[in-house]
Order: structure tokens, then C-alpha cells, then sequence
């Protein structure tokens, strides 16, 4: 098992106050080598890359080309040049949208997602399908929260331009079978964009093994900085890719007429970037490959199975989402108590997790509910967190009672 009381030593937000944060789903706290690393870059190394030859913008440069290289690495990937910088997952899906598919996509074609996607993964393909005249098709889920399987040969045809999936859902904590996914996908040569935000920070990625086409993560739910995220992308399908923004450093030669443009993934990062993002991006990769990714996964089992049995010893107490699969997610509802109160009542006691419909709205619907609480964990998270926010709901039971 983890140390998770040297994991906690390494995140400067619990030294100054009393604080049990289970919002990991949303964002996660950052460890001191992260803080580190981008006061040191702002303090010693701060230049534009790849515009300037000087000595500081040379290195500059240098250490923002390292970490797209870490990524590589990171998530498996062929070559460096298949790993763009985004702002996160909603730049990242809607550069493939507008990239990618829209130049491909016809009045009747067929874009596939689930039923238990994130608002980011829906929206684009949502309005991409309006302006083409295509249709957008849902995977439906049933009552445990997990994709009907057995109906997805179905929803795949010849028609289907593209399928968008979450390899784990942000409101239900199921982990989607993704490699099988993939595997039907092909038969149909669809292309498959994988949404990891949720699995980036709790399992190893191997896009390679997954055979994706895209795949998105943004850096703030993996321990680095708001503002960075990656999208990955097969090669051939980026050479293939016009530019969705437009202006500097993304061009190879420009006229008052024309422009040619780079080569992938200078292509696709029009812009000064986010230098110091990418920095501690590289940092919280680093961070994280430090430990030992097994012991992380148990732990977060452990967490899980520990919230969900304690919970469901509470009356009124309903979990939505009972997935076989699962990961360090437990979203409820407490009979008689709106989410946000109970959130409120939480958050008095030192307590901060998420209430709301978590950008699912269509997911909430689904189960009839205006919203849930949602308590995600991660490796800094411990059994007593787990039993002081049991003991706080009872407490807030009473209160609304």
C-alpha cells in the first residue's frame, strides 16, 4: 500500500489548514515538485519558445519540446509529433471535431457517444452534427450505470463517422471497456476519440494497446496546472488535419495572400503556448511515475469500497452509478436533502466534494435526479477522511431533519 501520510507531506494545501478535499474529479491539489517547477521556470528560464535563438529562449524551448517528449512516453504514444498541447480536454475534442470530422462529415452521417458523456464530450458533436445535418446516436446505459455492450454492434454502421467515449465516466465512477470498444469500432473502420481526464491520474495509458485514434487528458486532473492538457492523435490522421486556429508559430511561410502551414503538432498550436504549463505538466508526469501505479489503484479501491459500504449503511442513502467496474468515484443522493445544501452543511465542517449534476445533465435525467453528491479520491485521500464525512452526514441528516 501506499504511504499515504508522505504522499500528504508532499501537498503544501493540507500544511495550512484543516482540510478534507474529495473534489478530485473536478481538480486535483498540487504536489510542491509541480508548485516548484513552474516558480522556477517564471523565476529562471521565462522566454518564448521557439521564436528567439538567444541562450534563455533556447532553453525555454528545450524544456517545453522535453515534456511533450515525457508525454509520449507517458501515454505510449509512436512519436512526439503525435502529442499536441491544448488548454485541456474541451480544446482537445473540439480541435478534432473541427479538424478531424467536419470536413468529412455529410448530411445522414452518424456520430456515436454514450449516454454518461461529460458535456465536453457531448456539446461539440452535439452542435458539429447540427451544422452538418448528421445525426448524433447515444449508447444507452442501464440502471447500475454501465454502457449496454450488447446494443453497440447495433449503433455501429457504415454511417458512423465517429465514436467519442470516456474511458471513465466523471458522474458514476464506471470504468468503459474501451479496448473492446475500439475492437468493434474497427469493423466499421470508425475512428475512436478517447476521453481519459478521469483515468489519467489512476491508471497507466497505453494508446498503442487501446489502438485509439485521439485521445484527451487535462493536465489539472493529473496533479499539474489548470490551463494545459494534451491531445493525442494517430500521425496519419494529424497530417491529414487543417489548422483550427490560425496565427503565429503554426506556419511555415506566409504571403499577403497565402499561407502554408507547419507540420503536426506545430499545426495545431497556433499562439504563444503555455510554457509554464507544459513545465509543470512535466513535473506532475514525473510525480506520478515515481510511484508505484499498482499500490495507487489498490488504495483507491480500498477508498472506494470503504465510502460505498459505509454509505450505504446510512438510511436514505442512494448511490447512483453500481457499476461492476468502478473507480475511485461514489456519487449519492440523501433523501429529503437537496445536494447543494448537504454540500453547504459539508463544506461548514472542512469538507469540500461536488454537488450538482457534474456537466451530465443528460446522465441526471437518466436516473430522474436533479443532481448527486459526488466524493472522488485520490492518492492523498484516507479511510478517516472517509469516516469524518460518514460522521458529518449524519450530522447533517439531523440537521435537516
Amino acid at each position: 500500500m501506499i504511504d499515504t501520510n508522505a504522499i500528504r507531506q508532499d501537498f503544501p494545501i493540507f500544511s495550512g489548514q484543516q482540510l478534507v478535499y474529495l473534489d478530485n474529479a473536478a481538480t486535483t491539489q498540487k504536489p510542491a515538485s509541480v508548485i516548484r517547477a513552474v516558480h522556477d521556470f517564471y523565476t529562471a528560464k521565462n522566454a518564448t519558445v521557439r521564436r528567439s535563438v538567444y541562450p534563455l529562449a533556447a532553453s525555454a524551448t528545450q524544456a517545453y519540446e522535453q515534456v511533450r517528449t515525457e508525454v509520449q512516453h507517458f501515454i505510449g504514444a509512436v512519436s512526439p509529433r503525435e502529442i499536441i498541447f491544448t488548454s485541456g480536454v474541451t480544446e482537445g475534442i473540439n480541435l478534432v471535431a473541427q479538424s478531424f470530422l467536419a470536413p468529412r462529415l455529410k448530411p445522414g452521417d452518424e456520430v456515436l457517444v454514450s449516454m454518461m458523456e461529460h458535456h465536453a464530450n457531448l456539446i461539440p458533436w452535439q452542435q458539429l452534427c447540427r451544422q452538418c445535418g448528421a445525426h448524433l446516436r447515444v449508447i444507452p446505459i442501464n440502471e447500475q450505470g454501465e454502457l449496454r455492450m450488447d446494443l453497440l454492434p447495433e449503433l455501429l454502421n457504415a454511417r458512423t463517422r465517429m465514436l467519442a467515449i470516456a474511458q471513465v465516466s466523471n458522474s458514476l465512477g464506471t470504468i468503459n471497456p474501451i479496448a473492446a470498444i475500439v475492437q468493434l469500432a474497427r469493423r466499421y473502420k470508425v475512428p475512436v476519440l478517447v476521453d481519459a481526464a478521469q483515468s489519467v491520474a489512476h491508471y497507466p495509458l497505453d494508446v498503442q494497446a487501446l489502438d485509439c485514434d485521439f485521445l484527451v487528458f487535462s493536465g489539472h486532473k493529473m496533479f499539474a496546472p489548470s490551463g494545459v492538457g494534451i491531445l493525442y492523435g494517430k500521425a496519419a490522421h494529424l497530417a491529414q488535419m487543417p489548422p483550427w486556429q490560425t496565427g503565429g508559430e503554426m506556419i511555415q511561410s506566409v504571403t499577403l495572400e497565402t499561407a502554408r502551414f507547419a507540420e503536426p503538432p506545430a499545426r495545431f498550436e497556433a499562439g504563444t503556448p503555455n510554457v509554464e504549463g507544459a513545465i509543470g505538466l512535466g513535473a506532475a508526469i514525473n510525480y506520478l511515475n515515481a510511484l508505484d501505479r499498482k499500490a495507487v489503484a489498490a488504495h483507491l479501491e480500498a477508498l472506494r469500497l470503504h465510502a460505498t459500504e459505509r454509505l450505504l449503511a446510512i438510511a436514505g442513502i442512494r448511490i447512483i452509478g453500481t457499476a461492476a467496474q468502478k473507480t475511485a468515484i461514489v456519487s449519492f443522493t440523501m433523501a429529503g436533502i437537496h445536494p447543494h445544501d448537504a454540500a453547504t452543511f459539508l463544506g461548514e465542517a472542512g469538507i469540500a466534494l461536488r454537488a450538482g449534476h457534474h456537466c451530465t445533465q443528460p446522465l441526471m435525467d437518466f436516473f430522474q435526479i436533479p443532481g448527486t453528491l459526488r466524493a472522488s479520491f485520490t492518492i492523498y485521500n484516507t479511510i478517516e477522511e472517509i469516516d469524518y464525512l460518514i460522521e458529518t452526514i449524519g450530522a447533517a441528516r439531523r440537521f435537516f431533519s
